[in-house]
């Protein structure tokens, strides 16, 4: 059987890494790398390249590729066709080799390339969520149009995808997404608006990069969960709950018309879920140790707070408000998150810059990629304003560089 080809959005991140140890877990004959998409991590990028050998690289600039160019001269490599920027990664999303797309480039960034590899009928395995948030219409839209599949490596998405299968969904009542709360579970407000980068970034059980880790610092990337589960699972606002349990252990439950509550545990590593969607729908032996049962002394679920983490509400609303409401929640929050992690706001002025930005926008039926495109630059140059208005003073930023 010839092996089955993988192209890569975000190769050099958290996801693409571990989407790699996963093929090479597999070997030769199952999978084969034939594009990867990076930005200017180019070291890593390197070495995938010569342990994958790749046709296709895209990188984020022309000084990106000219780093990349040198580094492989000097491996005495053969180099691969290497393209720029968004264009780039849309050649990577498409190549005609590929089989399977795994989108796992952090934010707004992956967006136009996922949907071009959905129009293109690829089987897509999603990590970006901010994808289905910016434009959850025009990507379900698209996989139905070419047949494309649509499988979430999300852990929680994953996990509803395992406990759906089989089930009728009409006996289904809800669908439940669990959160590990994040490194804020147990303070106080004024501890939160105190909190520096490193104190947000301190995450208690999974190991993500920067932007995902400050979203669950707020539980922004629950409340971005919640909207992409509704277009992934078709599921309203109202049947989707979110349930906070600090283990990680069950990654998410669905709640059955007659009171029973299915759900998937394993060890927190996303190597699981990716290795579900590349092999879907078979499964297959795993090098990952399985979940010790023994070893769990308890396990805790409790409510989110609304006050502490108000994140939660705004996603909420943009989901029931629909069009193109989600795309400014995301473009909002992705623009608050890279101030605060510039020290310019604090972690609890990320929720207000939000709301002002929601609050200032005129929502439009996201019928098109233009518009929703509209809606994203917009909602950013809106964000940044809210963002200058509340910059930290001096004395403040001084305290938290400390």
């Amino acid at each position: 059987m010839k092996p089955s080809g993988i192209a890569i959005l975000g190769s050099t991140g958290s996801i693409g890494c571990n989407t790699l140890r996963v093929v090479e877990a597999f070997g030769s004959d199952r999978f084969r790398v034939v594009a990867l998409g990076a930005g200017r991590n180019i070291s890593t990028l390197a070495d995938q390249i010569v342990r994958h050998l790749p046709e296709l690289v895209s990188v984020e600039t022309e000084t990106a590729a000219h780093d990349l160019r040198a580094q492989l001269f000097e491996r005495n490599l053969d180099l691969p066709r290497i393209v720029i920027g968004e264009s780039g990664l849309v050649k990577v999303a498409t190549h005609p080799e590929a089989d399977t797309v795994v989108s796992a480039t952090v934010g707004a960034v992956g967006f136009v390339p996922t949907l071009r590899a959905l129009e293109a009928g690829k089987r897509v395995a999603l990590a970006n969520k901010e994808t289905l948030v910016m434009a959850g219409e025009l990507m379900t839209r698209a996989a139905r149009a070419s047949g494309a599949e649509l499988l979430p490596v999300d852990s929680e998405h994953n996990a509803l995808h395992q406990c759906l299968r089989g089930e009728k969904r009409q006996e289904v009542r809800r669908i439940v997404l669990t959160a590990s709360g994040g490194p804020f579970r147990t303070k106080n407000k004024r501890q939160m608006r105190e909190a520096s980068v490193s104190d947000a970034l301190r995450h208690p059980t999974w190991n993500m990069g920067d932007k995902i880790t400050i979203d669950s610092a707020t539980l922004m990337n629950k409340g971005l969960e919640v909207i992409e589960a509704h277009w992934l699972f078709g599921f309203e606002a109202d049947q989707i709950g979110i349930v906070v349990h600090p283990e990680s252990v069950v990654h998410s439950m669905i709640e059955l018309v007659d009171g029973s509550v299915i759900a998937q545990m394993g060890i927190t590593d996303m190597r699981h879920a990716i290795q579900y969607a590349l092999t879907y729908p078979e499964r297959h032996s795993c090098e990952l140790p399985p979940l010790d049962l023994t070893a769990l002394a308890t396990l805790h679920f409790e409510a989110p707070d609304p006050e502490r983490f108000p994140c939660i509400a705004l996603a909420y609303r943009a989901l029931r408000k629909g069009g193109t409401l989600p795309t400014v929640l995301n473009a909002a929050n992705e623009e608050a998150v890279r101030a605060f992690i510039e020290e310019r706001i604090c972690l609890t002025d990320i929720p207000r810059v939000i709301e002002l930005a929601m609050d200032q926008h005129t929502t439009q039926p996201a019928l098109d990629l233009e518009t929703v495109l509209n809606a994203d630059r917009e909602a950013r140059l809106t964000a940044n304003v809210e963002i200058e208005k509340l910059t930290k003073p001096s004395d403040l930023l001084a305290e938290h560089s400390v």
